[in-house]
């Protein structure tokens, strides 16, 4: 029987009039206790061992460390405390960072411990959002999925601008909800700040709810109509305030006095937010990007690392469909109880259907929180589908609240109606269906945890089978039968979530849990699977990056099927990634590179240094930091991963010519000479010496075999110029080697070399 059988007469005792009602009672005795464990749990899972990743992904940790030095990089969002280029976001996401590295110095756990309260602050904003209308029951157990979401594990633990994207969006739908609750102007204002400070984290990824937000309070808020659009017309003022007064002063700001634009091409803050990390990324066209710039697999990767011919088709992010967040790369991150929260959904709104259009009823309210989380989902759910430019695993971190909300909500209508037969049923398929959906999860890394995965399947079915009959059953009997079925649900999840907490992740595209068969990543932060169109070659037209085949994909030192030599259980140490007590920082913080080599996922450099940070020597470290003070910037290297890896090192401003992937055109070869003439920059990185570590510098095309490969910031219209900067410096500066990395005197040209010309 399907949900659609449910009853649709009025709602008995049980139902939810009675419990809205209950939702809004006096709190029982147990509830606060359980709620500050919740928070308690998920601060631990969140904390534990934190500092393992190091700086983890150092292009946002090396502008955090500028905004620590520099007023001017922490409004704009600079690379380097020189203000030579931004990040290719805005600036939202790194002053909570920036703040902490002012306050507390730099390090790994000043960088990282933002993120997880930010983990801890949406978990307590959905079970409010939840507990409004559904109990507290309800809210816990949402508050539990969303905690033992795998990729919540991981980006709740990591410096990317999804951590504060995916709260303040739990927090916009918390607030269209208690706006919806008798029509209040304040609440639907405070969504459209959530909203706009949401864009100022990931640009227009923050309008993708808003178009069944927007519907959902049109039709339903209990006011006039009038009334209703006035207030959205209100809510979207406060949005474009809240969101577009950073914009302004950008875009009013002289460009000659401001950083430039990172990831634009035309060092314009629009441009990139409708091009790169906006329409670019639906459409594929996506100029100046790593590789993007084509929307189809056909079109290849022969262009480079951007333009037309830059590639960035299906076959390298992933093909696109209605099945991609169940593939076998993004499954395992988000995907354990999605099909769970879409029967829930369904069945929640047969449920609640005869409530009145209006939300003056609490019926009509418990409808409104089904329609607003469900909308928030599915729209999203699609865009992420189907969109044909970047994609990463990790930016399902913005389904996990939704995901949690729904199952929460789901469980508490259908338990309450548990008396009668399709309500028990439903409950029954869906826990199946989960059972059945960890088994295969879990299956898609062979050697992982295997005394895990029968078990679920086993337990799991069984105890669906009881699930008919829960009402005859005792109130304790029904209430254990119950608890084993949530358990055997979240086993999955907790497994890589254990395994995730306990891995360090270094580098630009990580994912949560084991390698899988047929997927990216796995510990540490390697790319397993990332095969580009037309025979292996990455981004920018270079050879595979160390510890990745030619034509292949990153082993990133895991065994055959998908899992680290030897097994692992969770909350044991991988391999795939780099183990603890790897390089030492600045900071004396672990983890401060991605691995290069055996066990080293992407190795250092990976992509050329595009993905994943360099290895920085003692020797290169002293020579940045001598006569430092007399320099605007203390070195420049081709690539943002590349600068960064020594600018945290020394803790001195390096410039990233071409900005993340050497494809922005900043700066010019005319401006480089002008700064090098007057004494600005002190040294030019290129490429590594062999032997040294895995670690590459941009510089020199190919390399020696075993090195890596350099950034060549080759395609788009910018490709250009980093290589003419790096040309014009090779053929007037003489290489010396510092620790296994070539460096370039700017400040001592050869007896032949004309530094103007």
């Amino acid at each position: 029987m399907t949900t659609a059988a449910l009853p649709l007469h009025p709602p008995s005792p049980a139902a939810p009039s009675h419990r809205a009602a209950r939702a809004h009672a006096a709190r029982p005795g147990w509830e606060r206790p359980a709620f500050l464990g919740l928070l308690l749990a998920t601060a631990v899972l969140l904390l534990w061992d934190l500092g393992a990743s190091g700086y983890a992904n150092s292009f946002y940790s090396a502008a955090a460390q500028a905004g620590g030095e520099s007023w001017k990089a922490f409004f704009f969002g600079s690379s380097d405390a020189g203000n030579s280029i931004t990040v290719d976001k805005p600036p939202a996401a790194l002053w909570p960072m920036m703040l902490s590295v002012r306050l507390f110095g730099l390090g790994a756990w000043q960088i990282l411990v933002p993120q997880a309260l930010m983990g801890v602050g949406t978990t307590a904003v959905l079970y409010a959002a939840v507990r409004r209308q559904f109990g507290p029951v309800a809210a816990l157990i949402s508050g539990a999925v969303f905690a033992l979401t795998p990729v919540a594990a991981l980006m709740f633990r990591f410096n990317n601008p999804d951590a504060l994207l995916t709260l303040l969006m739990t927090v916009t739908v918390y607030c269209v909800l208690r706006a919806l609750d008798g029509a209040h102007t304040k609440w639907l204002v405070w969504a459209g700040v959530a909203v706009g400070f949401a864009f100022l984290t990931k640009t227009l990824q923050a309008f993708v709810i808003l178009p069944p937000l927007a519907l959902l309070y049109a039709v339903c808020a209990p006011t006039r109509l009038r009334r209703r659009l006035g207030q959205l017309l209100l809510s979207t003022l406060a949005m474009v305030l809240a969101g577009g007064w950073w914009v302004a002063v950008v875009e009013l700001w002289p460009a000659s006095s401001r950083p430039y634009i990172g990831g634009s091409q035309t060092n314009s803050f629009l441009e990139l937010t409708l091009g790169y990390n906006g329409l670019g990324r639906i459409n594929g066209e996506e100029t100046g990007s790593v590789g993007g710039g084509a929307r189809t697999a056909a079109e290849g990767m022969t262009g480079g690392a951007g333009g037309p011919g830059g590639g960035g088709g299906a076959m390298a992010w992933g093909e696109t469909g209605i099945d991609r967040l169940f593939s076998s790369n993004i499954g395992g991150q988000i995907g354990w109880l999605l099909p769970a929260a879409l029967i829930l959904l369904v069945a929640g709104l047969v449920v609640t259907w005869r409530a009145r259009r209006a939300t003056d009823s609490l019926e009509g309210m418990a409808r409104a929180a089904f329609l607003a989380w469900g909308g928030a989902l599915l729209i999203t759910a699609v865009v992420f589908s189907f969109m044909q430019g970047i994609f990463h695993e990790y930016y399902t971190v913005a389904l996990a609240p939704y995901i949690a909300a729904l199952v929460g909500m789901g469980i508490a209508v259908l338990w309450e109606e548990r008396g009668s037969r399709a309500a028990s049923l439903t409950l029954s398929v869906t826990l199946a269906l989960t059972s059945y959906w960890a088994f295969v999860l879990l299956g898609r890394s062979a050697e992982y945890v295997p005394w895990l995965r029968w078990p679920v399947l086993a337990v799991g079915l069984g105890t669906a089978l009881l699930l008919p009959f829960a009402a005859r059953l005792g109130r304790r009997s029904a209430l254990a039968v119950a608890a084993v079925g949530l358990g055997v649900a979240l086993a999955g999840p907790l497994a890589y979530c254990l395994t995730t907490v306990t891995t360090p992740h270094t580098g630009s595209i990580v994912t949560a849990g084991p390698a899988v068969a047929g997927g990216r990543g796995g510990p540490g932060g390697g790319m397993r699977g990332f095969e580009m169109p037309g025979g292996g070659g990455m981004p920018g037209g270079g050879a595979a990056p160390q510890g990745m085949p030619p034509g292949g994909t990153a082993q990133g030192g895991q065994a055959p099927g998908g899992q680290a030599p030897g097994g692992q259980a969770p909350g044991g140490q991988t391999q795939g990634g780099q183990a603890p007590g790897a390089q030492q920082g600045a900071d004396g913080g672990r983890g401060t590179r991605t691995g290069g080599g055996p066990g080293g996922g992407m190795g250092g450099g990976g992509m050329g240094g595009l993905l994943g940070g360099t290895k920085t020597s003692a020797e290169a470290t002293a020579a940045l930091r001598a006569d430092a003070d007399r320099y605007t910037w203390a070195a420049a290297a081709i690539g943002s991963q590349n600068a960064a890896s020594y600018q945290l090192a020394s803790q001195r401003p390096v410039m990233a010519v071409g900005g993340f992937n050497g494809s922005d055109p900043s700066p010019t070869l005319e401006q480089f000479k002008a700064y090098v003439s007057a004494g600005k920059i002190h040294y030019f990185i290129g490429q590594s010496s062999a032997g040294a570590g895995g670690g590459t510098a941009a510089g020199e095309a190919g390399g020696a075999a075993g090195t890596g490969t350099a950034v060549r910031g080759g395609g788009g219209p910018g490709g250009g110029v980093s290589s003419s900067i790096e040309t014009w410096v090779k053929a007037n500066f003489k290489a010396s080697t510092i620790g296994g990395a070539t460096f370039y005197d700017l400040t001592a040209p050869t007896s032949q070399a004309s530094t103007t010309s």
